[in-house]
């Protein structure tokens, strides 16, 4: 169920009514909302259910049996991992692997192949996936209690708002939440509001407007000669998926307050960044301090000197990669962002450039570059392809402009909006402390009403959110 979708408004009209209804009964409120997520998980696939439930019961029993035998705590925690990454080995990377024996079979001139089983991909399994090792990850290092109710548990997992593209939120900040039976303050349902039509809108009115622009251009057979034409598409690539992936969280976490919860910020103006290492604390938060804590740090992090740090990130980066997609190319965007850190770590190019004049905006302008260039390999549909848009792309010899022509005028209007947007809400402009510090903050809702109308009448042609595929 989409949150830009006719079924949803329905769904949202009918529990929201409820939900409210059920405020002073916090056992009954909690079983309508674990009820009414596997519902809105349910619309696109009922079956897939099972398999949220079977991820839930594992992680729910795994953090019970190591509060009841604490000395068997590691085995507890090790069926969780294999219950949990299994499932995803299986839906998310078996076929994937099977092609990739083969290959090594046929370099190999074995006589002999590995059946390939392409399994229709859950929705959102690497995110509820990631949410529920994170409950038994940390109820294994004491950072939380172990809850030893079923609906509560559930409530957290499956909470619709984020159970499928995130934020992934950590058992600390939502179980606790859960537990006091928050009530919505008139701010909270205000603020909610706000961040909901935001959200419509860099969804509907941006990303979907570009998403035909640069779905052309990487299913084109034959690849345009056009260097300046492959810098545009990447460009409106970057603005496509931050559009849509942060559309997507503020609509979660306006949703969330609607509810009463308070879901951390998942997007800080990334496209600011003046280093890789910044753009990492500013792009998908949730997922970025993720794998920090569970990957980053458990292989020693930067405590056993500067190389081994370089390996325990590259292994992060390239296990991003591949938790993406399953595919060479995402393997590849990892690496490639693992290159511009290490190199960054090693010339500390960010900080010399700094101390020049221009020498911020310069950096800054650099990020942009590296992150466009690393958006190929991540965008196109196979590695091979990547390569050959950025064997253009990175040639000055392609400097034709006439393929650029063909870019039509909405995807080129929603680009320059979306840059138009950011740096007027980077700024500040938009924020709610703004509109309540001038005397025209009546106009506040005229403003999100003519945002709404631009959702309805301005919107691109309707397309799940990008990060549904992960």
């Amino acid at each position: 169920m989409l949150f830009n979708s006719f079924a949803f408004v329905v769904f949202a009209c009918c529990f929201f009514p409820i939900w409210r209804l059920l405020r002073d009964r916090l056992r009954p409120r909690l079983a309508f909302l674990t009820l009414a997520s596997f519902a809105f998980y349910g619309a696109w696939d009922w079956r897939y259910v099972f398999l949220l439930v079977y991820t839930g019961l594992i992680d729910f029993a795994a953090g019970i049996a190591m509060e009841r035998r604490p000395e068997r705590k590691r085995l507890w925690l090790a069926l969780s991992l294999v219950g949990n990454v299994g499932s995803l080995l299986i839906f998310k990377y078996s076929g994937f692997a099977a092609r990739a024996a083969n290959a090594l079979l046929g370099l190999a001139h074995a006589p002999l192949s590995v059946p390939v089983y392409d399994l229709i991909l859950p929705v959102g399994i690497s995110f509820y996936t990631f949410e529920s090792l994170s409950y038994t990850i940390d109820v294994y290092q004491g950072k939380v209690k172990p809850t030893r109710d079923l609906v509560q548990f559930f409530a957290f997992l499956s909470m619709f708002p984020h159970l499928v593209a995130g934020p992934v939120i950590r058992p600390y900040d939502l179980l606790p939440q859960i537990l006091a039976n928050r009530k919505p303050t008139a701010d909270q349902v205000w603020e909610g509001t706000r961040l909901i039509i935001h959200g419509l809108f860099k969804k509907m009115v941006i990303a979907d407007q570009l998403a035909p622009a640069v779905n052309a251009a990487y299913n084109q057979a034959l690849i345009p000669q056009s260097a300046p034409y492959w810098w545009v598409i990447a460009t409106m690539f970057s603005l496509q998926i931050y559009c849509d992936f942060s559309g997507y969280t503020d609509i979660a976490r306006g949703l969330a307050k609607w509810m009463g919860y308070d879901f951390p910020l998942n997007f800080n103006h990334p496209y600011i960044s003046r280093s890789m290492r910044e753009f990492w604390t500013r792009w998908h938060i949730s997922l970025s301090t993720w794998f920090r804590d569970y990957v980053y740090l458990p292989l020693g992090g930067s405590h056993k000197g500067a190389w081994a740090a370089h390996r325990n990130m590259w292994i992060t980066m390239l296990v991003s990669g591949l938790w993406h997609g399953a595919g060479w190319h995402f393997i590849a965007w990892g690496a490639v962002h693992a290159l511009y850190t290490s190199v960054e770590r090693v010339t500390r190019w960010p900080e010399r450039l700094a101390r020049m004049r221009w020498g911020r905006l310069a950096a800054t302008l650099i990020c942009i570059v590296l992150v466009n260039i690393a958006y190929v390999l991540f965008r196109a549909p196979t590695l091979g392809k990547a390569v050959s848009v950025l064997a253009v792309m990175l040639n000055p010899a392609h400097s034709t402009w006439a393929p650029v022509a063909a870019i039509s005028l909405p995807a080129a209007i929603a680009g320059l909006l979306a840059i138009g947007r950011e740096t007027y809400h980077y700024h500040g402009w938009g924020d709610l402390a703004c509109w309540r510090s001038n005397a025209i903050r009546a106009l506040e809702p005229v403003y999100l009403a003519l945002i709404l109308a631009m959702c309805v009448f301005l919107r691109g042609p309707g397309a799940a959110f990008i990060y549904f595929q992960f």
